[in-house]
Formats: C-alpha cells, sequence, structure tokens
C-alpha cells in the first residue's frame, strides 16, 4: 500500500508541472513577460484622429501694460515730455538782450543835486517776456570803468509785453567843482540775467567830480525804477 500512496503522489506532481508548461506556452504578447497592457504612448497618439493639445496661455500683459505694446518710451498726455510751454507767468521766458530796443536820455531837473539818466528798453522780440531785478550800468571813463552800485529799492517782477517799453535810472554827481573832472566817454547797460551787454553814448553831463572816498558815486536802479522817459 505505501508503495501505490508514493506513486500517486509522483504523478500528481508530474500532471502540475505538465499543466504549467502548458499554460506558458499559450500565453503571448506583454502578458507573457508578467507585465500587464500599457496605454499608447504619446508619438503613438498623435498619428490618430485625436484632437491637439491646446497652446498654453499667453503670460503677455495686455496692451497698455508694462510689457504691452506702446508701454516702453512713450510720454503720456501732459506729461513732463512736453515742450514749448509758457512760463508761470504767462510769457515765453525771460527777456533777452537780442530782444531789446535800449536807449538812453538826460533827465536831470534844473535844481537837483545829481544827475539823471533814463535808460528805455523796448520790447522788439515779437513775444511777451519777464524782466526784473537790477541792470548792469558801467561808465566809461578816461579813468577806467566804473560800475553802478545798486540803490537798494524792492526788486518787482513784471511781463514786458511785445512792442512795450520799460525804464530804470541812473543817477551821478555832477562836476560843480570848476575843474577838468573825470570825462565820460560811454554807457555799458546789461539786461537782468543776461551776459550779452550793449555800449550807448553817454547823454549826460560830460564829466563827473573828482572824489577821493571810495566806492562809486554813480547809482542804478531795478528795472521800472523809473517813468515814461523820466
Amino acid at each position: 500500500m505505501r508503495v501505490h500512496k508514493l506513486t500517486f503522489a509522483a504523478l500528481a506532481v508530474a500532471a502540475g508541472l505538465s499543466l504549467t508548461a502548458c499554460q506558458n506556452d499559450d500565453v503571448s504578447g506583454p502578458e507573457a513577460q508578467g507585465k500587464p497592457s500599457s496605454a499608447p504612448t504619446a508619438s503613438s497618439a498623435s498619428t490618430g484622429s485625436a484632437a491637439p493639445a491646446a497652446p498654453p496661455k499667453s503670460t503677455a500683459s495686455a496692451p497698455g501694460g508694462s510689457s504691452g505694446p506702446g508701454s516702453a518710451g512713450q510720454a503720456t498726455a501732459g506729461g513732463s515730455g512736453g515742450t514749448g510751454a509758457a512760463t508761470g507767468n504767462g510769457t515765453s521766458g525771460k527777456c533777452r538782450t537780442d530782444e531789446l530796443e535800449i536807449t538812453a536820455v538826460e533827465r536831470t531837473i534844473d535844481g537837483d543835486l545829481d544827475g539823471t539818466v533814463v535808460v528805455e528798453l523796448k520790447n522788439r522780440g515779437g513775444r511777451d517776456c519777464s524782466i526784473s531785478g537790477y541792470p548792469g550800468a558801467d561808465l566809461k571813463t578816461t579813468a577806467g570803468q566804473l560800475s553802478a552800485k545798486r540803490t537798494g529799492e524792492p526788486v518787482v517782477p513784471g511781463t514786458l509785453k511785445n512792442g512795450k517799453s520799460t525804464f530804470f535810472g541812473i543817477s551821478y554827481p555832477l562836476n560843480k567843482s570848476n575843474g577838468s573832472g573825470i570825462r565820460i566817454t560811454g554807457l555799458i547797460v546789461t539786461p537782468p540775467d543776461e551776459t550779452k551787454s550793449v555800449t550807448l553814448n553817454w547823454p549826460g553831463a560830460a564829466t563827473l567830480p573828482v572824489t577821493d572816498g571810495t566806492g562809486s558815486p554813480v547809482k542804478v536802479g531795478p528795472i521800472g525804477s523809473a517813468g515814461q522817459g523820466g
């Protein structure tokens, strides 16, 4: 009996091995490798009828933004890049020497202790301009150039309209010493805030008295310190 039991056990083992071999021979494809079937790859799917993938969303800013068209290097209306604006007082800028017709006349009144010359500045520039402050006034003399000192009168800002005039005065000591004095040969005028000067004939008394004092005996007032010719 023991011999029959061993024989039946050996037959059962052999039958199991034969069944397993038959099953392996019948299996083909991916399952034979012990791996599940995989889905189609992206390259194979692109040849089919599937719709193409949607393009990525744009990251550009809307027009007018920092990266949009027309935003770089463009000035906005009313910005600081504009040109041609008038100054705060409604003029086109300061009066320039080349725009002014400058003349000088004697305006000494009998009995005055000092002589007076009035200088006229007429706007011929074709535009309104601003002018204020003290002009430069220098007398050319046989003893050298003599610069007038400021009178200290207050400065008043003003606009000189095209074709109109403004005036300032120069006062100087009269030579009453009966001596020859210092001869005056010309007048140099420099408008305020300008470096270009004009040289005029001196219309006043021919000489200045010789003085031993220091400083200039000639004085100049600010623009507007004299009236219409006097």
